[in-house]
């Protein structure tokens, strides 16, 4: 092919910036060409996605809403993938955290100080999700048993578990699914509509990660892990240690997305606690470059998206397919935008074959085949 990729050396500071830039206009274009064979009017339709996520206070408030959870669960993800562990269970690690956090307000709160409720849910629902993520960081460190199929599988587990709580178990009086409401208590404080303090567990969550991949010895050993596993081990890096400890912090984090769904947002176990949070975030971790930091401006971007294109079937009366077609094909560009800030494309152009030469080189083969 005349058309390859070459590894950059460095990743310049204008291929940072430019990239995701270019990669973002691609996208428009992308989706324009689809919006016009639908029959719709792209700048118009553009116009009532960003007028949807940010022209009012209710839009501003579900664009938080929604990337609270997206922020946790990427930050959760990014911090698993730099080792090259693939985590695909954060949509069950944010279940199980979820259920842990109701379980904790609903029947520990009484007999302790009201002060303490609270705490002590968010401390059980980070819990749950590490434990949750534990059980194949520990087949993957000790059998080598593949963490994808088993966190994936994990997902059904959980979703199923919390399903028989909300329905059964714990179901309310007089409800067909669904818990009691958990103490006021344990409430986490709203603003600006339905959004909630939960943002801050994230954005304080994203900056202390960037310090520690940046700074700490064990950012150092996730990264080397991460590139070259046989290198680790030559530098005396216990490998089965690092994937148990970045797993176990991996589903804390996204026990704490449960967590905080449950006690800023709904107040009670109820069924679609994680509407694919969890399997979107795969998506924010990549595009973000596995960057703490990054992950806060994607997961923004990407609930933005989400209330965004839900303007579309209510104001451009456009099938809600297409809303759906439409985010992904903003997404798949700025997703692949990511392969040409580390790779640069180059045109080689192929070798010439002289007639002459290539005559003779044919003549000389054919009198070795005679000797022979």
């Amino acid at each position: 092919m005349p058309f390859k990729f070459r590894k950059r050396e460095s990743v310049s500071r204008k291929a940072v910036l430019l990239v995701p830039l270019l990669s973002f206009a691609v996208s428009l274009l992308f989706g324009a060409i689809m919006l016009i064979l639908s029959g719709a009017d792209p700048v118009v339709t553009y116009l009532a996605m960003f007028g949807g996520a940010f022209g009012s206070t209710h839009g501003l408030s579900e664009v938080l809403v929604k990337s609270i959870p997206l922020i946790l669960t990427g930050l959760s993800v990014a911090i698993a993938f730099r080792m090259r562990f693939w985590n695909i269970g954060a949509e069950g690690q944010l279940t199980m955290g979820a259920v842990a956090a109701t379980g904790a307000a609903l029947f520990w709160s009484q007999g302790w100080p009201s002060w303490t409720i609270m705490p002590l849910s968010i401390a059980a629902g980070c819990i749950a999700g590490g434990l949750w993520a534990g059980v194949p960081a520990i087949l993957k460190a000790t059998l080598n048993v593949d963490e994808t199929l088993t966190t994936l599988m994990l997902n059904y587990v959980a979703v199923l578990y919390s399903e028989h709580l909300y329905y059964v178990t714990w179901r309310a009086p007089g409800r067909n699914s669904g818990t009691e409401r958990i103490p006021q208590v344990a409430w986490l404080s709203r603003f600006l509509g339905r959004a909630h303090t939960g943002i801050f567990f994230g954005l304080a969550l994203a900056l202390v990660l960037w310090l520690i991949f940046r700074y700490t010895r064990w950012g150092f050993e996730l990264k080397i892990i991460g590139s070259n596993a046989t290198a680790a081990r030559y530098m005396g890096i216990n490998i089965a240690r690092n994937i148990i400890l970045t797993l176990l912090i991996s589903g804390a984090i996204s026990g704490l997305a449960g967590a905080v769904e449950v006690l800023g947002l709904t107040r009670s176990l109820q069924q679609g606690i994680s509407v694919g949070y969890g399997y979107t975030a795969i998506i924010i971790a990549w595009m973000a470059q596995l960057d703490p930091l990054g992950v806060i401006f994607v997961a923004f971007l990407m609930a933005a998206l989400l209330v965004g294109g839900d303007q579309i079937q209510m104001r451009m009366r456009l099938p809600a397919s297409v809303g759906i077609v439409l985010q992904a094909m903003l997404l798949i560009p700025m997703l692949a935008g990511g392969l040409f800030r580390d790779y640069s494309l180059h045109w080689e152009r192929p070798p010439k074959t002289d007639g002459v030469a290539g005559s003779m080189q044919a003549d000389g083969m054919e009198a070795g085949g005679a000797e022979d």
